[in-house]
């Protein structure tokens, strides 16, 4: 392949600030509300029953329409996309702290994952085309991989803090200066890539299929919870996923302009990348969920406290990401820090199955924390990176989409999976056990713990997977050297990649 000369953004350090703070934004909102959930669902006489679509109404339009604002991200330009997404953000996070009632809570919540599909994609595809030299590659990813494994913990945190000392409504209104500070800061410093637009026209059926399909999938899982997973509702919706999904993929491997062009996932490192991390963040979000309601119910802690506890966790991914995954990034292959690094956090994972009611958080809770923490950092670096290595800058978009698709779905079904399996848990437990029990309330809570370590156990399972598949497809070499990433044929380390010879595409340049 030609060398061809480039030039390198002067500002790409402080745009990678403001890009920076516009994920953690959409990060922490997916966890913040967890804390809050206690308060405004007592606040707003939201039934138990209905808890849950706080979580879900976000991540259904969020995971279900990904793949349209990525490819909105790479036919509009990712700028504009980015700073739409962070003005929209803004105003749903508004009418969420504004809510007067259950349905305009949800709506909120709802819009913010509409605007938070447009947002987090062009923020990805942003980073994954002003950084392209090897080893500023691995530095900008190791924050922005720190930011997207500990945002949630740092939800977590700010949502405790928020909750106690002021009210459940500003775990909303907390985003607003963050989208107003990332808009004035994309306004004044980020530019784009000159010839990173793809200008083919949109793919109606893909995004109508694409956006069905996801949508039908999470809402299946969510089902399954209330209805069970034999009810008719929740075949009825998982055989309409696998229909709307297949059809999806054949309708994009006939048309011209794909809206998820299949090269993109057909690379098997990026498939690897995009299988394991939602893999992961199945494990990891029902965790989230469960640990909160353990901390507050069981052990008594407070709000603030609560998100505290959380703490290690992010120290954890923090150094795995930025001491661990940059460093090695460009000197070991990306599967032998993922697959590892999933491994360590299900050994984490695996402790906190001998949690229980008098469990010691200094001897048993922080050191799971630590381990998750530091497994999931590690993982989580080098695939960010690889999932957009080498891919050709029209692409760019759509497959940072891929990977927010992987998570947020990956979330919602986790959320979903879980709590399916922790509730049958502790409806089987407490009836086995009603006749002996000493009193009401303690078998309530030894329910509620045995339902917890069932459905960590199951994370523990679905982070080994994880672990496995990373080992087993992720073949490339390590993504150092001192060369751009040049093309979507790059950094597939054996053989050729799927996109074949048209691969080839000069350096963008950036625009001053």
């Amino acid at each position: 392949m030609p060398e061809t000369a480039h030039t390198v953004d002067p500002r790409r350090w402080k745009a990678l600030i403001f890009i920076a703070l516009a994920q953690l934004m959409v990060v922490l909102d997916a966890t913040i509300v967890n804390i809050a959930l206690p308060s405004a669902q007592a606040d707003l006489g939201i039934t138990d029953a209905n808890r849950q679509w706080v979580i879900t109404a976000y991540a259904l339009a969020f995971g279900g329409l990904l793949l349209f604002g990525g490819r909105v991200a790479d036919l509009w330009g990712r700028k504009r996309t980015f700073i739409i997404g962070l003005i929209g953000f803004a105003a749903a996070s508004a009418l969420g702290g504004a809510a007067a009632n259950q349905g305009m809570l949800l709506g909120a919540r709802a819009l913010q994952g509409v605007f938070g599909a447009l947002l987090a994609p062009a923020a990805l595809s942003l980073l994954a085309v002003t950084f392209t030299e090897a080893r500023e590659r691995a530095k900008a990813f190791g924050i922005f991989g720190a930011i997207a494994g500990g945002g949630g913990a740092v939800g977590l945190i700010l949502g405790g803090v928020l909750t106690e000392y002021m009210n459940w409504r500003w775990t909303f209104f907390v985003n607003i200066p963050f989208a107003v500070v990332a808009a004035t800061g994309a306004v004044l410093v980020i530019r784009e890539p000159a010839e990173g637009r793809n200008p083919s026209r949109l793919d109606i059926p893909g995004v109508i299929l694409a956006t069905l399909g996801l949508v039908s999938l999470v809402y299946g899982f969510t089902r399954a919870e209330s209805d069970g997973w034999l009810a008719g509702p929740t075949l009825g919706l998982f055989a309409a996923a696998a229909v709307l999904l297949l059809t999806f993929v054949l309708v994009e491997a006939k048309v011209k302009a794909p809206l998820l062009p299949l090269r993109v996932v057909a690379e098997r490192n990026r498939g690897g990348v995009y299988a394991s991390l939602g893999l992961a963040v199945i494990g990891m979000f029902g965790l989230f969920l469960f640990l909160t309601y353990y901390l507050q119910i069981v052990k008594g802690y407070t709000p603030v406290v609560t998100g505290l506890a959380f703490l290690p966790m992010i120290v954890g991914m923090i150094t795995g990401s930025t001491q661990i995954g940059a460093r090695l990034m460009t000197r070991v292959r990306p599967r032998l820090l993922m697959a590892p690094g999933f491994v360590v956090a299900a050994t984490g994972m695996l402790v906190l199955t001998r949690i229980d009611l008098d469990t010691s958080y200094p001897a048993l809770i922080l050191p799971a924390f630590l381990l998750l923490g530091l497994g999931m950092g590690t993982a989580f670096m080098p695939a960010m990176s690889l999932a957009t290595h080498g891919v050709q800058p029209r692409d760019a978009g759509v497959a940072s989409a891929m990977v927010n698709t992987s998570q947020q779905v990956g979330g919602a079904i986790g959320t979903a999976l879980l709590n399916t399996i922790a509730a049958s848990a502790t409806t089987a437990y407490a009836t086995s056990h009603a006749t002996g029990a000493p009193s009401r309330q303690l078998l309530k809570l030894e329910s509620m713990v045995h339902g917890y370590t069932t459905a960590i156990w199951w994370a523990v399972g679905i982070l080994a997977l994880a672990a496995a598949i990373a080992f087993v497809f992720v073949n490339t070499g390590h993504q150092g050297g001192g060369s751009p990433v040049a093309s979507s044929g790059e950094g597939a380390g054996t053989g050729a990649d799927a996109e074949g010879a048209d691969a080839e595409v000069q350096v963008p340049v950036m625009v001053h």
